[in-house]
């Protein structure tokens, strides 16, 4: 009850949700809705009690800036004391997790290594498109949520057949994937379209899955330990991430596999991306046979409306502070745009070696898992906008930190990179990853905050979406921007080089060589490829700077007010009244 003017007004207070978010972003967050649904019921004697003691304690308030009463605390109960059935659940969903991983971990990690010799930056770009599908997942989700087989069940329904078309396609990829990525290369990069939507078709269903599995998740989980969703998706999404492009860059560097595990030097790595991929299409058919035939699940005939999840997305939309955030989310991340997309393929570009690259990110692996703890504790500590807007002036700092890194590069293509060099690089790598985590989960606890019980899985759904957006869809154009601003020329030898030595055709006359096809066919013909101004340097400090002004002209004060606002003003309905 609040006194406002004299008058005495009744509030009907809201039950509180929790929501658990995985270390991708995606929210869980009809979790204690169907927490509280299960729980037994109280006699109105326990509720009197409980209500006395909580009326009794001096910060007991109901003024409408005091969030509603939180459900109770979820239990902390160790995986080895857990009941049988959710350790093995839990396993499944690690599992399940994992294998959406393993593409995902190619498609935003390794092919666009194994892309650069044949692409120009701007291309590259036109092959991130391939991981909008978890950005826009949202559009399709309440379908995944309302659509099934009740003789199947709800989320085996989506899982198994996602699966196997999943399946076959890696498969189809690992037979001709070789043939594929020099189509993509051929014409000037024509081909990097047909490439791409293959990818896009094969991220749409790792999206479609991680929809179902998030939902499964839920109900395989008992209650007291339903704090194990996340951290299977957590665990799953990170290993299998981790070995596609951590693991596989490594034992697909010739040069890694020459160092450490043959005596006598050979052409090619241990694994080639066609046999990856080959692998685990069978393994996601051989898993989704197991799934379809041993695992049961509960049959359910309750039915969610469509259409009413979209209209509560719609009526989220219109208020006016999540407009404001939502406008946040999409610029925010332009400042990191070339450091994040770049970078990495600018030192490889200079010679630094994929071998060297996937150590680095061997190593900066157990730094990002530690270091995310702590992000996680100091979110507690501080507002979690503060610590946003702390951890975005360090990331713009690890962005000119990251440039740095690339002009310091010592030695030329061909010669071996000093270990205080790879060391530095591993320290700018940690420090990007590091503030970038500090971002993610102190902007996860604020969306958690926020978002409205009555609706909280759309809430935080289009939250983490909006967020996940913001650091995509700038990428492409970030990238086209290198090459539009890099200017170099093809010097042709001055003397004709031994028919031996060549590639191709012999250069005869002068051109531009900024794009990479170009510059392969220059250095291919005898010619030398001059750099008069390296696009990417100019692209990276227009993205600090414009993240600069938009963090102190607008984002930094916006997000401040933003987290001074009551609970109240991110609710469709507030201050209910009997």
């Amino acid at each position: 009850m609040t006194r406002k003017n004299g008058s005495l007004t009744r509030r009907r207070s809201k039950p509180s949700l929790h929501v658990a978010t995985g270390q991708n972003g995606h929210a869980n967050g009809t979790m204690n809705s169907n927490i509280e649904m299960r729980k037994r019921d109280t006699s109105a004697e326990d509720s009197s009690v409980r209500t006395g003691r909580l009326m009794s304690r001096d910060t007991f308030s109901l003024d409408e800036d005091t969030p509603a009463p939180q459900t109770p605390a979820m239990s902390n109960t160790s995986f080895h004391n857990l009941p049988a059935s959710d350790r093995h659940n839990f396993l499944l969903l690690c599992l399940l997790y994992f294998l959406q991983g393993v593409p995902m971990g190619l498609a935003t990690g390794s092919v666009p290594f194994l892309l650069k010799p044949h692409l120009s930056y701007g291309q590259i770009g036109v092959f991130s498109l391939a991981s909008y599908p978890y950005s826009l997942k949202l559009f399709w989700s309440p379908i995944v949520d309302a659509v099934w087989s009740t003789r199947f069940g709800r989320r085996k329904s989506w899982i198994t057949p996602v699966q196997v078309i999943a399946g076959l396609a890696m498969i189809y990829l690992g037979g001709h994937i070789g043939d594929m990525m020099e189509k993509a290369g051929a014409n000037g990069g024509a081909g990097v379209w047909n490439f791409t939507y293959w990818w896009f078709t094969l991220v749409f269903f790792c999206a479609t899955q991680d929809i179902a599995v998030d939902g499964w998740a839920i109900s395989l989980m008992s209650p007291p330990n339903i704090s194990y969703a996340s951290t299977a998706q957590t665990v799953g999404l990170t290993a299998g991430h981790f070995l596609s492009y951590t693991v596989f860059l490594a034992f697909n560097s010739q040069d890694f596999a020459n160092r450490w595990f043959r005596s006598t030097p050979s052409e090619g790595g241990l694994l080639s991306l066609g046999s990856y991929l080959t692998f685990w299409g069978w393994s996601y058919l051989i898993v989704t046979l197991g799934l379809a035939l041993f695992k049961r699940e509960e049959r359910s005939k309750e039915r969610d409306s469509i259409m009413d999840v979209y209209k509560s997305m719609w009526n989220v939309l219109k208020l006016k502070n999540i407009q404001t955030i939502i406008f946040i989310h999409l610029i925010a991340k332009i400042g990191f745009q070339a450091n994040d997309g770049v970078t990495s393929l600018k030192l490889l570009d200079k010679g630094f070696g994929q071998d060297n690259m996937a150590l680095v990110v061997l190593i900066d692996f157990p730094f990002e898992i530690m270091l995310g703890y702590y992000a996680g504790k100091w979110s507690t500590e501080y507002t979690p906008m503060r610590l946003w807007g702390w951890a975005f002036s360090g990331r713009l700092a690890a962005a000119v930190l990251a440039q740095f890194t690339v002009i310091i590069y010592p030695g030329g293509h061909d010669d071996a990179v000093p270990v205080w060099y790879l060391l530095t690089v591993i320290l700018e790598h940690v420090v990007s990853t590091f503030m970038n985590t500090v971002m993610f989960v102190s902007i996860s606890a604020f969306h958690a905050r926020i978002a409205d019980p009555a609706i909280g899985g759309t809430y935080m759904t289009l939250l983490a979406t909006v967020s996940n957006l913001g650091g995509t869809f700038p990428r492409i154009f970030v990238l086209k921007l290198v090459d539009l601003l890099t200017v170099a020329t093809c010097i042709p030898p001055t003397v004709a080089p031994p028919a031996s030595n060549l590639k191709g055709e012999v250069i005869t006359s002068a051109f531009s060589c900024a794009i990479e096809p170009e510059k392969n066919r220059c250095i291919n013909g005898g010619g030398v490829c001059h750099t008069e101004r390296d696009g990417y340097y100019l692209t990276n400090m227009i993205c600090v700077l414009i993240g600069t002004v938009t963090f102190i002209m607008f984002i930094k004060p916006a997000a401040m007010r933003l987290q001074s606002l009551p609970l109240r003003a991110w609710r469709l309905v507030s201050n209910e009244r009997d």
